[in-house]
């Protein structure tokens, strides 16, 4: 038996900001009798990242060893995190209608081969909460926010913390474990109806929009006159200028991600006598070296939604059509939370 599966496709190479244009929709004929090793996933969410961008350029980082590394190939589906049910299954582990999360696409139906499923396939075994949730706040998105914040922050209770692009799917959720640790939190956004989410539903003790700030430097340092002991970087870029000058004596910055420089050229510039005077720690990570702390955060975060001490924020699109919008909405900050396309 043959099915029709609609999938998004990389139509164009991008070179800086991404256009709907550059990605299409496409349909192909899919068999619904899987080999061994092998499962049929009807899609339900798909996952919505920056980092995918770097993977439709013309030239893809070699330096990350997961899987999200490589580079799509034009005419062919997105990989993308996602949640699905089986459909069918040549896999005794698997059993039709389980519920899975992993390596799907931004398509309608995935066929996986579970023998090379790099420890992502997972199945969803409870219904406590929604399926969505496991690709945000219980997904990678909050994997990233617990191990970043609890592992590379390495926090003290009271200290000074500073979230960039703290609406968005990761740095919302490194701003509420940080309140729930005792830390003082600001956050920064883009717009001003995030400032206000942040402040009024997420209970940051404060938040700003750096879009309406002429002067970076002088805006940190009114947010923080005692300085800042944690930077959570999101953007790179100025913001990162501009938090390394406003540090305190052995400040630590974790760079998660620099999406100011997904889509520009000019790359970040901190003042390295500033670094060395104050004994500052600037250290990237990457989660494939968290990944066997999964279990703990996962008992950790449940917790913590089960007894409403922290939210899933999401934003979820809805229809695959709606995928090459949803995408090019993260590069001029139109999400709220996580980015989801709901299929089904």
């Amino acid at each position: 038996m043959e099915v029709q599966n609609k999938f998004v496709a990389l139509k164009n190479r991008i070179e800086g900001a991404p256009l709907e244009s550059d990605l299409e929709i496409k349909e192909t004929s899919l068999k619904r009798s899987p080999n061994e090793a092998q499962i049929i996933v009807k899609n339900l969410y798909v996952s919505i990242d920056p980092y995918q961008l770097n993977r439709m350029k013309s030239l893809c980082s070699s330096h990350s060893t997961t899987k999200n590394a490589s580079q799509v190939k034009l005419g062919q589906v997105v990989a993308a995190h996602g949640v699905g049910r089986v459909v069918a299954s040549g896999d005794e582990r698997f059993k039709k209608g389980d519920l899975v999360v992993g390596h799907l696409g931004w398509e309608e139906y995935s066929v996986i081969n579970t023998s090379t499923a790099d420890g992502f396939l997972r199945k969803i075994g409870s219904s406590e909460f929604p399926p969505s949730y496991y690709l945000g706040i219980l997904g990678i998105s909050g994997l990233t926010a617990y191990t970043g914040f609890f592992n590379v922050c390495k926090p003290k209770k009271g200290d000074f913390v500073f979230v960039s692009a703290a609406c968005g799917s990761v740095g919302n959720i490194v701003g509420q474990y940080a309140k729930l640790f005792g830390c003082y939190v600001v956050g920064c956004a883009g717009s001003n109806h995030k400032v206000d989410h942040l402040k009024d539903e997420l209970r940051f003790d404060d938040a700003f929009n750096y879009k309406e700030e002429t002067d970076l430097e002088s805006s940190l340092k009114r947010y923080f006159p005692q300085g800042i002991d944690i930077y959570f970087d999101n953007v790179g870029g100025e913001l990162l200028e501009a938090a390394v000058v406003n540090m305190n004596m052995f400040g630590r910055i974790v760079v998660c991600g620099v999406i100011s420089e997904y889509t520009n050229k000019r790359r970040s510039a901190p003042n390295m006598l500033d670094v060395i005077y104050k004994r500052i720690s600037i250290q990237g990570f990457l989660l494939v070296d968290y990944m066997h702390l999964f279990e703990e955060f996962m008992s950790f975060t449940c917790e913590q939604l089960r007894n409403n001490k922290i939210q899933a924020i999401e934003d979820i699109s809805k229809g695959l059509e709606s995928i090459p919008s949803a995408f090019v909405g993260l590069f001029n900050g139109s999400n709220v939370g996580k980015k989801l396309v709901q299929l089904e």
